[in-house]
């Protein structure tokens, strides 16, 4: 893990290399404090250009107009260049690169030209004058060209940044869009098995109240089938608030989903699925070319519905992602297997089918959707490649405490 660390918000690594800037105009200052023209004075126009590119990253126009008067004082002066004025290039470079408007770059790039030539015309030496403001322009003109430069990339950079960071809110919105959605599907289909279980005790109840005198026992047997079937229907209403109420964090990426209801690629038929209807689901799954092997292990104790429910929407979401990644053709294994606490489903594909061509099913939001159905039940779902191709998806959901078969009693 990488630690920024900082100093007065200002990054570490950025004030120890402005420091270090600072400090070498400083020491040239110093070096000619003996030599050069205008001795101490010279050396304090030195010292307060170094003071001021301490602060050449947050205040880049400031710098380079407190820069460009004090070499300006020096000129007036008639000192001519000094070792320390390369900060006058320093600050060019800095407005150029950190500025808000290019024009403040601008600006301070034909003070800085202008700089050049009354330099030139002070210096003394071999040759006119305008041969040395011609070498002092280029090498003002190259410094501001390397800043416009690494402005140009840092823009550049940052815009990338923005994008990314405006990309991954844009994902987390749709994954939270796509959760609540699926959130909701999973109400309403509670909702309709609580329904059914209240139809059944109704039922019931009006047929134990039939037989109350003329059958006792079948009466009796009437009233356990509504204290069993209001106790699932109690549970699966516990449920439905838990989906309603309890907010869940977005997955960092879904597959695609399943077909829904009885018909590929339609919408859920407004009736209550079963497992009773798996068998016709691996028919359309066939039918739309995966090599479906179903297995079924341990004695399948009576489900409730809603538990139900959830196994046939798992079955149909990991064969609808086999069918789109896999392709047609790949060899699917699912394997349905009762234990004494939990029912296990399993979906292995062998990833050796042909692309799709016809659009694909689609219905719910694949991973995420299983997720949010296996965590109603307290479950756990792992899904990934497999070492020896493919892919595999596996849930174990919990049978509910007390779990036993609600008999219709005909009155």
């Amino acid at each position: 893990m990488t630690v920024n660390r900082t100093i007065l918000g200002r990054p570490l690594r950025g004030v120890a290399f402005d420091v270090f800037v600072s400090g070498t105009v400083v020491l040239f200052g110093l070096a000619g404090v003996v030599a050069q023209p205008g001795g101490w004075k010279a050396t304090l126009v030195g010292v307060a250009m170094a003071v001021a590119l301490l602060f050449r990253r947050s205040h880049p126009t400031a710098v380079a107009a407190a820069v460009g008067a004090l070499g300006l004082v020096q000129v007036i002066a008639g000192w001519g260049p000094l070792p320390f004025d390369f900060a006058v290039l320093v600050a060019l470079y800095s407005v150029v690169k950190y500025a808000d408007r290019l024009r403040d770059g601008l600006l301070a790039g034909i003070g800085a030209l202008v700089g050049a030539v009354l330099a030139a015309i002070q210096t003394e030496g071999a040759g006119p004058w305008w041969g040395r403001a011609i070498y002092f322009g280029l090498v003002t003109a190259a410094t501001w060209l390397i800043g416009l430069n690494v402005r140009t990339r840092r823009l550049y950079v940052l815009s990338l940044e923005e994008r990314a960071a405006t990309l991954e809110r844009e994902r987390e919105a749709e994954a939270r869009a796509a959760v609540a959605g699926e959130r909701a599907r999973i109400a309403r289909e509670l909702h309709d098995v609580v329904a059914h279980s209240m139809a059944v005790m109704i039922v019931q109840a009006d047929g134990a109240r039939y037989m109350l005198d003329r059958d006792p026992e079948t009466a009796r047997q009437a009233v356990k089938v509504v204290a069993d079937t209001g106790r699932q229907a109690l549970e699966e209403m516990r449920r439905l608030v838990s989906v309603l109420r309890e907010p869940a964090p977005p997955e960092p990426a879904a597959a695609d989903a399943g077909p829904d209801g009885a018909t590929v690629g339609g919408d859920p038929e407004h009736r209550r699925l079963a497992l009773a209807e798996l068998p016709a689901l691996l028919d359309r799954f066939r039918a739309a070319g995966l090599r479906v092997r179903h297995t079924v292990r341990g004695d399948a104790p009576p489900l409730p519905a809603g538990l139900e429910l959830t196994v046939y929407r798992l079955v149909q979401e990991a064969l609808t992602n086999a069918l789109k990644h896999a392709g047609v053709g790949a060899a699917v294994e699912l394997t349905l297997e009762h234990t004494a606490d939990a029912v296990v489903v399993r979906v292995v594909d062998d990833g050796r089918g042909r692309p799709v061509v016809a659009p694909t099913p689609s219905g719910g939001h694949g991973l995420l959707g299983m997720r949010e159905r296996v965590g109603v039940y307290d479950g756990t779902l792992t899904a990934g490649a497999r070492l020896a191709g493919g892919w595999q998806v596996e849930a174990r959901l919990p049978l509910p405490a007390g779990t036993a078969p609600a008999e219709v009693i005909a009155a």
